[in-house]
């Protein structure tokens, strides 16, 4: 458990907050490029962090993120005109361009150079990965942009979507750096009664394996190993066959994940990134290629353009319901589904997340719980924010923010172990398969 001080401390991201400094000091994604589709498309509203801003697109395709407020008079430039390189508040004409830089003041004398004087707060932005970027710490400690895909995607192979949930931001940090809960969350019934096929040995196993080892094991061992970005860890469980069967995920400072995927890769890379908060916003795009097993069929591949074994996947399924599902209407919460189907009775794993996730209140109260063995990671977690926070107050600077650090570089992994092979080196430059999947590509 944590104590009342730490709890406040880990939740709270607004100016000024331990937390909320540290996370400024990070490039933090503000929304989907898809949410300004075109040049001198209509301006949005931009919640992030605790601070309400606007961000538009320009006439050359520039994104541009304001504070909503225009340093006149205060008008919400939310209402203003996006127009030839600006958007130009509608209650006195003044316009700034994605700089913040005032480009026009009609409302002053010709011959006044006041707006040479007048600045909008201005966010810098990188758009990257189908996401729009910004970071919003002091500007004499800004870094480079931490290029999470490199050279290494196509503009069509972009996948970014994004979820609203209505809670704290660690509260879905904690669900997806928690390897217990997929034995039972995310189960059908049928999945405790799924044998393992013949995969259920040293090697890469099918999904129908791995099925049936969080089904059968649901007690896994974890261990953690500390990274430079923050750290990986294993969930090793038992195979029906007796193996061990590792699933290996990464947290990067602040708030990224790559779940554990067959073979190796995690080409989709998760964020739980602050609204507020009581709010923030599950994002994730894709970093990576499909990594495929030379030698054995593609339903071993985890493809880039979001599709696996045919099926789509990185999103929500199609919903069937007339609103979204949410703790207003109980997630659209089947009983009989329950009963007879899923070990929910709700559709849809993101839907799942959400509805224990919320169900803990706005802000989890963290010193009444009581925490376990499979709790490894959530802890790991929560120490090194605070430790960062803390360490940022007394002039020590966050871990991975350097640019040139080799962020494309990481990977999660699954797979059954040989004896005496060690989980830390999966999905590593030492890997094996990497190095033969890397050589035929």
């Amino acid at each position: 458990m944590l104590s009342l001080e730490d709890n406040e401390v880990l939740c709270r991201v607004g100016p000024g907050t331990l937390m909320g400094n540290l996370l400024r000091r990070y490039w933090m994604p503000a929304l989907l490029s898809s949410e300004l589709p075109s040049q001198e498309c209509p301006p949005v509203r931009v919640r992030l962090l605790g601070e309400d801003l606007v961000a538009f697109r320009d006439t050359e395709g520039r994104p541009g993120l304001f504070p909503t407020a225009c340093p006149h008079r205060g008008a919400s430039v939310f209402f203003g005109r996006n127009e030839e390189n600006g958007l130009r508040c509608v209650y006195h004409g003044w316009k700034f361009d994605v700089t913040g830089a005032c480009v026009d003041m009609p409302s002053e004398p010709a011959e006044s150079n006041f707006k040479n004087k007048v600045r909008i707060g201005a966010y810098p932005t990188v758009e990257k990965g189908g996401i729009v970027w910004t970071y919003m710490g002091p500007k004499e400690t800004m870094t480079g942009f931490r290029d999470f895909i490199g050279d290494n995607l196509r503009t069509d192979e972009y996948r970014a979507n994004k979820m609203i949930s209505e809670c704290n931001w660690v509260q879905g940090l904690e669900g997806n750096l928690d390897t217990a809960h997929i034995s039972f969350l995310h189960r059908n019934l049928a999945d405790f009664v799924v044998e393992a096929d013949e995969t259920d040995r040293p090697g890469y196993p099918t999904d129908q394996t791995t099925t049936a080892i969080r089904g059968r094991d649901q007690a896994p061992k974890l261990e953690v190993q500390d990274t430079w970005y923050g750290y990986r860890y294993a969930g090793l469980r038992k195979t029906p066959n007796g193996h061990i069967h590792a699933r290996v995920t990464d947290f990067i400072m602040p708030f990224m994940t790559y779940i554990a995927t067959v073979p190796v890769g995690g080409d989709s890379l998760s964020m739980m990134v602050p609204i507020d908060d009581d709010h923030f916003f599950r994002m994730s795009f894709a970093t990576k290629h499909a990594t495929k097993i030379p030698g054995l069929n593609d339903t071993y591949s985890a493809s880039a353009t979001g599709v696996r074994d045919g099926q789509p996947r990185g999103g929500p399924p199609p919903s069937p319901f007339p609103e979204r599902q949410s703790r207003a209407n109980d997630y659209y919460l089947d009983r009989e589904s329950q009963r007879n189907v899923s070990y929910t009775g709700i559709r849809g794993i993101p839907q799942q997340d959400m509805a224990v996730t919320e169900s803990m209140g706005e802000i989890y109260l963290r010193t009444q719980e009581h925490l376990g063995q499979t709790d490894a990671a959530v802890i790991r977690m929560r120490r090194m924010l605070l430790k960062a926070a803390k360490d940022l107050a007394n002039g020590i600077e966050p871990p991975a923010i350097d640019p040139s650090l080799p962020y494309t570089s990481i990977r999660s992994a699954e797979k059954i172990l040989a004896p005496g092979e060690d989980w830390r080196v999966l999905g590593t430059e030492a890997d094996p398969l990497l190095q033969q999947v890397e050589v035929k590509a």
